[in-house]
C-alpha cells in the first residue's frame, strides 16, 4: 500500500511538472533534459523581445511632490483617481507594472512603461491626477529588462482576488 501511494505521489508530481511546462509554453521531448528551455519565437515577437529576450522600457520614479497637505477626504479622492488612471494605462497596454514603496520616504513608487520614448512616458505620467495636483513628481529613465515583464499583467489577473 505504501508503494502504491509513493507511485501515485510521483505520478502526480510528474504530471504537475508537465502541466506547468505546457502552461508556460515549454514543450519537452524524451531526449531533452528538464533543464532545457525551448525558444518561443511567437512569445518573443509578441513581447517585443530582442535576441537576448530583453527590451526597452521607460521607468517613472514617482516622488513626493510639493502639494501633500490635503485633507483626508481630498487625499482619498486623489488616490482613487490615481488608481483609476493606473488601470486605464494598464488596459491600454502602456503600463506594464506599477506599485508603491512600503516606507514613507520621498520615493513613493514606480511605473514601468511599454513605450518607445521618454516623451511618450512623460505624457502618460502627466495624465496622472496625482502628478497634475502636485502630490507626486516624476523622474523618467530608459531601462533594459526582460521582455517577460510584458506577461505580468495577464499573470497578475489570475492571482488577485480583489481588483484594485
Amino acid at each position: 500500500m505504501a508503494k502504491l501511494k509513493l507511485v501515485l505521489v510521483i505520478f502526480g508530481l510528474v504530471s504537475l511538472v508537465i502541466s506547468c511546462q505546457s502552461e508556460i509554453g515549454v514543450q519537452m521531448t524524451a531526449e531533452e533534459s528538464a533543464d532545457t528551455v525551448i525558444f518561443d519565437s511567437i512569445r518573443a515577437a509578441q513581447y517585443g523581445a530582442d535576441d537576448y529576450g530583453m527590451r526597452k522600457y521607460v521607468i517613472a520614479f514617482l516622488k513626493k511632490g510639493p502639494n501633500r497637505d490635503l485633507s483626508p477626504e481630498k487625499a482619498n479622492e486623489l488616490q482613487a483617481a490615481h488608481m483609476k488612471n493606473i488601470g486605464a494605462m494598464a488596459d491600454a497596454g502602456k503600463l506594464v507594472m506599477a506599485g508603491p514603496f512600503f516606507d514613507n520616504g520621498d520615493l513613493r513608487g514606480l511605473y514601468f512603461f511599454n513605450v518607445e520614448s521618454l516623451e511618450e512616458a512623460e505624457a502618460l505620467t502627466n495624465s496622472d491626477p496625482a502628478i497634475q495636483a502636485g502630490s507626486l513628481e516624476m523622474e523618467l529613465k530608459e531601462w533594459y529588462g526582460s521582455a517577460a515583464l510584458m506577461a505580468m499583467g495577464d499573470i497578475h489577473k489570475t492571482l488577485a482576488k480583489i481588483d484594485i
